[in-house]
């Protein structure tokens, strides 16, 4: 891993000399952690076109127009986990400023949008959202995790829940200085399916496993079943991809299709889920009324739902302007203390 300033670069260097010190470990003890695998330990690849931001445009929008200040700290690359198909996950982590008293701080897994078939945690818009939790005294773990069309859905889920519980390990509590009971949830996208479907994600206590405190998401598909898409006018684009991501014919025999359900978030959702934040746009890619019907499912659970619509057709991290964070910041402060 590396651990540089705000201007810190990609780690692909640190990240070979990990590999590779990895290998002549395997090599001379014989047995090992690694010895399960049958294939050649490989990371998802920053450096390609999965690299791109989910935020097409080229303007300056949303998270860009954020101008991290000085002190922050990025941790990058560091290894949270190794799957049986050789992925390497990784993700960076970014920390306040050394010379400002947090005490134990609470942390947000920021989760990077793609159509859960490309993005890379550390592009410069997600960088940006890493250095804007951490500015807001947040530890922000970015994270990368398996795409299609290497995976299928629920390996993404699996792994940035796995990610969640890296983070709450007694090695990065104490290096890290967080607090493990008030870890939140941040994604945008396809990322923001993951972080309510985190949320949604088993029952009871919020502070063990990987359950999380509170979600945020913006422009989440998260009703991905044939009924919900149909009665949202979702474009061809919004139900090939789906289609991708759970395995399954487009159109209406996604219906057939169990893991649209198990996919959607509103169908995992009670009492015990923690609070969530939603913003989308009012006519961008993801139809509004995937927001609109996900926070009318939490609030008939009993969950404590802000929806924040706003005027454009902007996407994910490009509606996040300098109002947007305040409200986000404001909502995962309040609820992760």
């Amino acid at each position: 891993m590396t651990s540089t300033r705000i201007t810190g670069g990609s780690g692909i260097r640190a990240r070979r000399i990990a590999l590779a010190a990895l290998a002549a470990l395997a090599a001379v003890v014989g047995v090992s952690a690694l010895s399960g695998f049958h294939t050649q330990l490989r990371e998802i690849d920053p450096t390609g076109p999965d690299a791109a931001s989910e935020v097409s445009t080229a303007a300056t929008v949303g998270i860009r127009t954020f101008t991290p200040p000085s002190g922050l700290e990025v941790h990058a690359d560091l290894e949270y986990g190794t799957r049986e198909d050789g992925t390497l996950l990784t993700l960076d982590i970014c920390t306040p400023a050394a010379d400002v008293e947090w005490g134990a701080r609470p942390a947000v897994v920021a989760i990077h949008g793609g159509s859960w078939a490309r993005g890379d945690k550390a592009n410069a818009d997600w960088r940006n959202v890493c250095l804007w939790l951490a500015s807001e005294g947040f530890v922000a773990a970015s994270v990368n995790y398996r795409l299609v069309p290497d995976v299928r859905f629920p390996a993404a889920l699996d792994d940035v829940a796995l990610a969640v519980e890296w983070l709450r390990a007694p090695e990065q509590v104490e290096r890290f200085g967080l607090d493990p009971a008030r870890i939140g949830a941040f994604g945008g996208s396809a990322g923001g399916n993951l972080a309510a479907l985190l949320g949604a994600t088993g029952e009871g206590a919020l502070d063990s496993g990987s359950r999380v405190a509170a979600v945020a998401e913006l422009s989440g598909p998260v009703g991905l079943t044939a009924v919900e898409l149909a009665a949202d006018g979702a474009s061809t684009w919004l139900h090939g991809i789906v289609a991708d991501y759970l395995d399954c014919e487009p159109g209406a025999a996604l219906e057939a299709c169990p893991q649209s359900s198990d996919a959607s978030p509103t169908s995992r959702l009670d009492p015990t889920d923690p609070p969530v934040f939603i913003g989308h746009a009012e006519q961008e890619v993801v139809p509004l009324g995937q927001s609109t019907r996900f926070a009318t499912a939490l609030a008939a659970a009993g969950v404590p739902v802000e929806l924040a619509v706003v005027p454009g057709d902007l996407h994910s991290i490009g509606i996040l302007d300098e109002a947007l964070r305040a409200r986000v910041a404001a909502f995962l402060r309040a609820h992760l203390g």
